[in-house]
């Protein structure tokens, strides 16, 4: 069975809006990996990091996709689908130098 997502086609261009976990930067957290919200260009820590700031987010605004981030991996997560999408030549660029944190 394919499984196709419908909001795929809602993927924007966008600056990311920062050089690290938004939040965590914010209170000193600590992240494991980073994902870039496909919509507004919200950047927050992933699932396996203490404070899942990307989930967060996408319950927060209702974004559906999200990027992989550090360093840019090339895949795409539907968190309303729940399907992983090939973000092929329309990766996000790192504005700099992104500080490790694990």
């Amino acid at each position: 069975m394919v499984y196709e997502c419908i909001h795929a086609a809602g993927i924007r261009d966008v600056r990311p809006s920062a050089l690290g976990c938004e939040e965590c930067l914010k209170t000193g957290s600590i992240w494991v990996h980073l994902r870039l919200c496909r919509t507004c260009g919200h950047v927050g820590c992933c699932d396996d990091s203490p404070n899942r700031h990307a989930t967060k987010h996408f319950h927060a605004t209702g974004h559906p996709i999200i990027e992989g981030y550090d360093p840019p991996e090339g895949w795409g997560w539907c968190y309303i689908d729940e399907v992983v999408l090939d973000l092929g030549e329309r990766v996000t660029p790192q504005r700099g130098p992104i500080p490790r944190y694990y």
